[in-house]
């Protein structure tokens, strides 16, 4: 089995679905299930236009995007709140937006040369990164800083995120997200045919992929 998943780095609900899509397949091999899978992350962008040079408090930008900095801050409280039943530290408070391309090219690139252990790491440090530490995520040192910290050597990750290599591939990858039909994320798609939308909770996550197993 093989379940791509669209993410942003910078999407709360895109983490929480990580952390549980990852307890349910725990739990099934827990409970004895032979779950053969790959999992992979693919790139989405929740704003594309956000500049890649200023960033600003996230805060803000919910604040502009939902009405309001009361309306943000209900928000910001839910899901930290929710995270925090799944084991995840959000601190809302001090994270900072700031373009994404730059992140998805770095697990593009992660991916593609050392494999999808190393690329779900790497997602999980940079998640770690925005959410939980408050770094720019946009700048080339913190996400070489995650890259080391996953696995990859960090004159490797700086050589790679100085060039412009896999632009237009992520670009395209981008761009591809809509033949699946996603719109919103996080979206699991299994073996290119059935579509999963959302952070499920792990008792769902458990029964979709004891179902596609069987089918299998």
């Amino acid at each position: 089995m093989r379940i791509e998943i669209f993410s942003d780095v910078i999407c709360p609900w895109c983490f929480i679905g990580k952390r549980r899509f990852e307890t349910a397949i725990s739990r099934l091999r827990e409970r004895g299930v032979d779950v053969d899978l790959e999992y992979v992350f693919r790139p989405f962008q929740l704003d594309p236009t956000a500049p890649s040079d200023s960033p600003t408090p996230a805060k803000d930008a919910y604040a502009k995007k939902f009405g309001g900095q009361e309306k943000a801050t209900e928000i910001l409280q839910h899901v930290t709140s929710v995270a925090a039943q799944d084991n995840i530290t959000f601190n809302m408070d001090i994270a900072v937006r700031a373009n994404t391309f730059l992140a998805h090219r770095m697990l593009g690139y992660a991916l593609k040369q050392h494999g999808a252990a190393i690329q779900i790491v790497l997602k999980e440090k940079i998640m770690d990164a925005y959410f939980t530490n408050g770094l720019n995520i946009g700048e080339i040192s913190v996400l070489a800083d995650c890259a080391e910290a996953a696995g990859i050597p960090r004159p490797e990750a700086m050589t790679f995120l100085e060039s412009d290599s896999l632009v237009n591939e992520i670009r395209a990858e981008i761009a591809e997200a809509s033949d699946y039909g996603v719109t919103a994320v996080p979206t699991f798609i299994i073996n290119g045919q059935w579509s999963v939308p959302g952070a499920q909770d792990v008792e769902m996550f458990e029964r979709i992929i004891e179902r596609i197993l069987e089918r299998a």
